[in-house]
């Protein structure tokens, strides 16, 4: 996502100290120039980019997959997401993510929004489509992916943010635009 904004308090990298490369983030540390001429670190997280999608059942039920955190220690109920296979149309990663994790192919999807994750460290952006004239079929989930997929109900999605089941800012933004096209029509 690029802005036409002026480069308001811009931060100009003097230079780049690469710290890790990982599968799918790296780190570095970056030494600035600030807007007021001194200098400054900034730890930064690189990551490909990711989709996720709202798919919406015929019976008007979302369709969310539970599975492990180990980040949170915690198992999570989400939307189906995932992450850009190396420079991956946005598009087509979301239809791919949405089949390996539920097994269900969408007549449409159609992009919601895009937003940077945590724009503080990482350069993460995430895609949400939503997906609607599901076809079911089989889940082809990662050999290291291991969740469970239902399809609740709005109310039921409002209740497992209340409870915490829910708790990942890409599925509350789901949940929320969701909620919206219910009462407006219109996802955003």
């Amino acid at each position: 996502m690029t802005s036409s904004f002026p480069k308001k308090f811009e931060e100009v990298t003097l230079s780049t100290k690469p710290i890790f490369q990982g599968k799918i983030i790296s780190l570095q540390v970056d030494t600035v120039r600030l807007p007021d001429g001194g200098e400054s670190t900034r730890e930064i997280v690189r990551h490909p980019g990711a989709v996720a999608v709202l798919a919406i059942t015929p019976d008007d039920r979302m369709v969310v997959v539970e599975q492990y955190r180990k980040p949170l220690e915690k198992s999570q109920v989400e939307i189906p997401a995932g992450k850009l296979d190396g420079g991956e149309d946005p598009l087509t990663a979301a239809g791919r993510e949405l089949e390996e994790e539920t097994g269900y192919t969408a007549g449409s999807l159609r992009h919601v929004a895009s937003f940077y994750t945590s724009p503080g460290f990482a350069d993460e952006i995430l895609h949400l489509y939503v997906a609607e004239q599901l076809v079911t079929g089989e889940a082809k989930p990662d050999e290291d992916e291991f969740l469970e997929m239902e399809a609740i109900t709005l109310e039921e999605a409002q209740q497992y943010i209340r409870e915490g089941r829910i708790s990942d800012a890409k599925t509350i933004l789901a949940v929320y635009a969701w909620h919206l096209y219910k009462l407006t029509g219109k996802f955003q």
